[in-house]
């Protein structure tokens, strides 16, 4: 069976371990953004950055940045889930994403993924929402990702009307010391 949003939301437990890897799902907040031929998006949750996480109709989930970024990172909520609990540090895969550059993404996920080794809380939380859900390891999730984001076409703006930018980001991980010796 699926996972979804009410079931997941329903099992505190699941939603307690899904704060370690900095994703929580609380009330809607008054929007401070729009998205073109969307009325009223449903936000469903927000990370510790700012950001929103919203279930567009088509069941995409859309990603909405404080800093002006937003699109596309999963084709639904198991998806969205899979990647939270895969790459909990997926929004830093985009941003060293070289531009969009699956190849970077992959060696930006495969450095990231290095530096976790003693993260216990971290590894402990992916186990326990796995268990919890039954949710099954995603084939690959940052190919996923990437073809989730680039394919976005959602429009998302400031309320003052300028549209937000692509999630990929010009850094790759050659930009960041440590990053560039945990991928040697």
């Amino acid at each position: 069976m699926p996972v979804t949003h009410e079931a997941l939301t329903a099992n505190r437990e699941v939603v307690a371990w899904l704060g370690v890897l900095d994703v929580s799902f609380g009330p809607d907040e008054e929007p401070w953004f729009t998205i073109d031929d969307i009325e009223s998006p449903r936000q469903i949750g927000s990370d510790g950055s700012g950001g929103t996480f919203v279930l567009l109709p088509s069941q995409n989930v859309l990603y909405v940045s404080s800093e002006g970024r937003a699109g596309i990172i999963a084709e639904n909520f198991e998806a969205f889930m899979q990647l939270v609990v895969a790459r909990p540090y997926w929004l830093d895969i985009l941003k060293f994403s070289a531009g969009g550059d699956l190849v970077e993404m992959r060696r930006a996920a495969d450095a990231l993924e290095a530096t976790l080794d003693n993260e216990d809380d971290l590894n402990e939380a992916r186990e326990q929402i796995r268990d919890a859900l039954d949710l099954p390891e995603p084939d690959d999730s940052v190919g996923a990702l990437y073809e989730a984001v680039a394919a976005s076409d959602a429009i998302v703006r400031a309320t003052d009307g300028s549209p937000f930018t692509t999630l990929f980001n010009r850094f790759s991980i050659d930009n960041n010391p440590m990053l560039r010796n945990a991928a040697a």
